[in-house]
């Protein structure tokens, strides 16, 4: 079985979480899959590519197996993130669009999910959670960003077009004020770019999970949609370099400020 993640050490009190940027499926869980299912269409296509070589020092956290073998960015006990929207769970059933990606009858039970959890999501979890505790004995804080994107237009999950940069901190729980502030200074200020603090997105379970302010860890999700960096929003999901390159600009804007913020969060 593929490693489940993908880890870079760098010296950075920043580190980067790719949760969703996977594609690997195992062939016994791929099998299960019907023929929407396997297009993989929710994957968060091409971030790591987007964010490679911002923050050269940054520490990286890939989940390489694909969020439909299991939703590294899910509460493990399944709690929904956003109670009364619709949303996808822990293991997946549908996709963003509401349509079914497993063949009849092949739907993951409840020891599937067990086997998952146990042989993916917690080792990804794991691993970051090592990498967080390095780098906050290294520096005395630690500051995850979380890297994630979706199509523009997604009816079943929200109304109209999503903004191009989606900020989430729980409603400013997860971070100090000044990365928030950091954060949508530069996007405010992005030309051609529109942009939301805690909308539709406020920081999924990773962010809400290990951002604890108090403790040294700050945690902040950015949710680009995708019309920012790919061809098209449809299959095969294709990067555009001229898109991204522009884009990577605000980005990279966004770690060397906030990687600059941490010296002054030490606790």
């Amino acid at each position: 079985m593929t490693t489940p993640y993908e880890i870079h050490q760098g010296t950075s009190p920043v580190i980067l979480a790719f949760p969703h940027t996977g594609t690997d499926v195992p062939p016994a869980i791929y099998d299960r899959l019907n023929d929407n299912g396997r297009i993989l269409a929710d994957t968060d296509w091409h971030i790591h590519e987007l964010y490679d070589g911002l923050l050269p020092d940054a520490t990286t956290v890939r989940a390489t197996f694909n969020r439909y073998v299991i939703d590294a960015n899910r509460d493990p006990q399944g709690v929904s993130l956003y109670p009364g929207q619709n949303t996808t769970g822990l293991v997946p059933e549908t996709d963003f669009d509401g349509k079914p990606i497993w063949k009849d009858g092949q739907a993951p039970d409840a020891a599937d999910v067990d086997a998952r959890l146990r042989d993916f999501h917690a080792p990804y979890h794991a691993a970051l959670t090592a990498e967080i505790e390095r780098v906050r004995a290294a520096h005395g804080v630690a500051i995850l960003y979380d890297c994630h994107s979706i199509r523009s237009h997604i009816p079943f999950l929200f109304e109209s077009k999503l903004p191009d940069f989606n900020i989430g901190t729980d409603m400013g729980r997860t971070c100090d004020g000044s990365i928030e502030q950091a954060t949508l200074t530069v996007v405010e200020a992005a030309q051609c770019y529109d942009s939301v603090l805690n909308g539709r997105f406020k920081g999924g379970w990773t962010t809400r999970h290990y951002g604890r302010p108090e403790t040294g860890v700050h945690a902040i999700q950015m949710e680009l949609a995708q019309s920012t960096h790919l061809q098209s929003e449809t299959p095969p999901f294709a990067y555009d370099a001229v898109k991204a390159d522009r884009l990577r600009v605000h980005l990279k804007d966004i770690l060397v400020r906030i990687e600059q913020i941490a010296p002054g969060l030490k606790r």
